[in-house]
């Protein structure tokens, strides 16, 4: 009677725990626990947990870094940065919308972080921001909207298919920012995108644990297989802003 008096004690209190939000999430199985949200975990797991940084650190340390003026390139760049961000929070959204894993809500927030921090550098440049209205789902880039349509239909066919849809979009970001980081030499853009790299790579991760776990595979599509292999072969990074715009992986 003592111990079952004990047991129950110790339930309700982890109980009243969880409800006050102190409890952390696992998510995929046996290799790492992730806070919901921009927690801390480890492992090579399927946790969601991507983006160290937040607007304003990511502000303060760009804010240090003499502002340059930029060429056509640097400007389309942001600009393509800024939708290609949207585009995977709002693949992520309508993805858990389907299938009620927390992986693809976990990861659509920290797109918002990264939609924030390429909105640092519009603002930072005075340039003419392509999410005047937040509409998910709508690009100005028709690119874009032509892949958000193509990934969702793709995503909704199967689970393992909308998990191999979050690595090909994470695949493309890390591409497109390793191209963007070559063509610049704002130091203060480098670091936006290091930054953005550093959680894509996170993502991608994430990603790839969820297709193992599903039975699946992915090869990359848009980065080399060597730069592939490295990123999912290697544990999460942790760690607050990049600060160095010249970083290697």
């Amino acid at each position: 009677m003592k111990k079952a008096l004990i047991i129950l004690i110790i339930s309700s209190a982890v109980l009243a725990t969880a409800l006050a939000g102190g409890a952390s999430e696992t998510i995929g199985s046996g290799n790492g626990t992730y806070q919901n949200g921009n927690g801390a975990g480890s492992g090579n797991g399927g946790g969601a947990n991507a983006t160290s940084f937040s607007q304003d650190n990511i502000a303060n340390t760009i804010g240090s870094i003499e502002k340059k003026p930029l060429d056509d390139s640097e400007k389309e760049g942001i600009l393509l940065m800024r939708e290609e961000e949207k585009l995977a929070r709002d693949v992520y959204s309508a993805l858990y919308a389907k299938w009620n894993i927390p992986v693809f809500s976990n990861i659509a927030r920290a797109e918002q972080t990264h939609m924030d921090a390429v909105g640092i550098l519009i603002d930072r440049y005075g340039l003419d921001d392509p999410i005047k209205n937040d509409v998910p789902g709508t690009f100005v880039n028709p690119e874009l909207q032509k892949l958000y349509n193509s990934l969702v239909e793709e995503g909704s066919e199967s689970l393992l298919a909308a998990t191999k849809v979050g690595a090909e979009v994470e695949d493309l970001d890390i591409a497109d920012l390793l191209r963007l980081m070559s063509e610049t030499d704002n130091d203060d853009i480098k670091v936006v995108y290091q930054n953005l790299e550093k959680g894509s790579r996170n993502h991608l991760r994430s990603f790839m644990f969820q297709v193992d776990r599903n039975g699946g595979s992915y090869s990359a599509k848009y980065i080399s297989s060597d730069y592939f292999n490295r990123i999912v072969g290697s544990d999460r990074e942790t760690g607050t802003v990049i600060t160095d715009p010249n970083l290697k992986f």
